[in-house]
């Protein structure tokens, strides 16, 4: 329907802001234009994309009762979940200033902002599409439950101190045969969900981002420090974070 094609054009737009996020650092670093203003600026333009439009788009697809019991709980989730996405992007600058630049950064400390809006918008969508309601058919009321559960889920683990991985705390020790074979099939799939799959695309990736992270900090958690493998993931520690 209309609430689907208009998630739909929410996630393009979603992971279009996304890559600008990424390259506007990069062009910074790379021409040597970085200030104090264009960090606060990103941050600024990382509230508004990732912490406010999710929950305005939520609210936008959510044709619920006003006043009602429900509406509220709604509207709290949304207000949560920003709220939430601006104190940890407010937390990162905080520490950034704290942090080495030359210093090993490996992972981040709580959800990323971009990653808690991947998978906010994108459960919406799965829930609305024809997927969803093949699978998990909900009423309206059961899918506002689950968003307001979502949203404050979402909410919790971008303030919390677990730690979610980094590109750079990637190190594959593959044969280079293998390493190769196993990028293209990536690259293939990745296109293939692009074209034909791409809202499905987002979901999986940002929730297993998700499921990969707290998978990790647990195992630290439980191991303590025998696991030298996950050493940086340890969900209490507060001394390392990335950029978004």
């Amino acid at each position: 329907g209309n609430i689907e094609k208009f998630l739909k054009v929410a996630i393009y737009l979603l992971v279009l802001a996304g890559i600008a996020d990424l390259l506007d650092g990069f062009i910074a670093r790379a021409v040597k234009a970085e200030s104090e203003f264009g960090t606060l600026f990103d941050s600024l333009a990382d509230a508004v994309t990732f912490g406010v439009a999710p929950s305005v788009v939520m609210l936008k697809t959510m044709p619920i009762h006003v006043p009602s019991p429900l509406s509220f709980f709604v509207l709290t989730g949304a207000v949560l979940y920003s709220f939430c996405g601006v104190l940890r992007l407010v937390r990162y600058n905080v520490k950034t200033k704290k942090l080495d630049d030359e210093s090993p950064h490996k992972q981040f400390t709580g959800l990323p902002i971009p990653a808690a809006a991947g998978a906010q918008v994108s459960l919406n969508y799965i829930l609305i599409s024809e997927y969803g309601q093949m699978w998990l058919p909900l009423s309206l009321e059961q899918r506002a439950l689950v968003m307001i559960f979502a949203n404050i889920f979402f909410g919790y683990l971008m303030i919390s101190r677990w730690k979610f991985p980094s590109t750079k705390a990637l190190h594959f020790r593959l044969d280079p045969f293998y390493l190769l074979f196993f990028s293209v099939v990536l690259a293939i799939l990745f296109v293939y969900g692009i074209l034909y799959f791409f809202p499905l695309l987002i979901f999986v990736a940002s929730w297993g981002y998700l499921l990969v992270g707290g998978l990790l900090s647990l195992i630290r958690f439980f191991m303590g420090k025998k696991s030298k493998a996950l050493k940086g993931f340890y969900p209490e520690d507060d001394e390392d974070d990335d950029e978004e």
